[in-house]
């Protein structure tokens, strides 16, 4: 056999897998993944100041949140104060008693939301159903009434879109330990199809909903933004050609990205890479001295 033979035949999986009559779980504890949901451990989150505490990282997901409380507090909503605190999901926080408690899919992000009442604050969980709480505790703040159905349209759009991205293509593109071109040929074909989708919706306007941005722009963002500018699973902008193929997704990503709030929702809860970024958000303050480490540096010089 040819080695052009060799890697067709292992990019096709040859060795098709014959699942049995009931699949059953081998018990091993060692990685992330199990058939189960529940506590792993026992421990209580921490709780901080402000009526809003957010446990979160700094994913796509988790950025959507934290996104939204920036341009919520830009906008003048001083109610909109929160603490951050880190869910390290490397580290299975996200398994704790206390995280459970407020999320039983263990899942970021999962925010308490204890205004008006101290001992039962409002849990949430699922990032879009925390946005759409915070834009409608907050004067309906980028949700417009004359175009609420179409954001929410749009906001649902990603919720169940996202996940083709993230688990299908990014995984067996950039994460699987082995490449096959089965799921990559059919995760690629979806990813380009969704970026397509926003293409051309966003061809004859600056925002997803049209001239007035939005809670679609902040979820649809992380995934797709970052994505077609560069900064998700390695090459693949690269790879799905996003230059040539997605121009109006890639000015509209520009754009918010040059926000102001945008760049500092997307540093809280980030703990990797050599960007400037923050494990833990429970001031404003928190922010502006993360985003200015070179004057750190020089005062630490002197």
């Amino acid at each position: 056999m040819s080695s052009t033979s060799a890697t067709s035949e292992n990019n096709n999986n040859a060795e098709a897998y014959t699942p049995p009559k009931v699949w059953e779980w081998d018990g091993d504890t060692s990685g992330m993944n199990r058939p189960t949901a529940g506590p792993r451990f026992e421990r209580d989150l921490p709780r901080g100041q402000h009526p809003l505490q957010l446990y979160s990282l700094a994913t796509p997901n988790g950025q959507k949140v934290t996104i939204l409380l920036e341009e919520l507090l830009a906008a003048g909503y001083k109610e909109a104060e929160y603490d951050a605190h880190l869910i390290n999901i490397m580290n299975q926080d996200q398994f704790s008693s206390g995280f459970v408690q407020v999320n039983p899919n263990s899942k970021i992000p999962a925010l308490l939301d204890y205004s008006g009442n101290n001992d039962a604050p409002t849990r949430l969980f699922e990032s879009a159903s925390i946005m759409l709480h915070l834009a409608e505790k907050f004067d309906n703040a980028f949700l417009p009434a004359a175009h609420r159905t179409e954001v929410l349209n749009w906001l649902f759009w990603q919720v169940g879109s996202a996940p083709f991205v993230g688990g299908g293509f990014g995984h067996f593109y950039a994460f699987a330990k082995d490449k096959m071109k089965y799921p990559i040929d059919r995760f690629t074909m979806e990813t380009k199809r969704q970026l397509d989708v926003l293409n051309r919706q966003l061809s004859n306007q600056p925002y997803i909903v049209g001239d007035e941005y939005t809670i679609a722009d902040m979820a649809i963002f992380p995934w797709y933004g970052g994505l077609v500018m560069g900064g998700s699973y390695g090459d693949a902008a690269t790879f799905l050609n996003v230059e040539q193929e997605y121009p109006h997704v890639i000015a509209w990503a520009k754009r918010i990205a040059e926000r102001p709030a945008v760049i500092r929702g997307r540093l809280v809860n980030k703990v990797w890479g050599d960007e400037p970024h923050l494990p833990e958000r429970h001031l404003a303050a928190d922010i502006d001295q993360a985003l200015q480490p070179a004057t750190a540096e020089t005062t630490q010089g002197r």
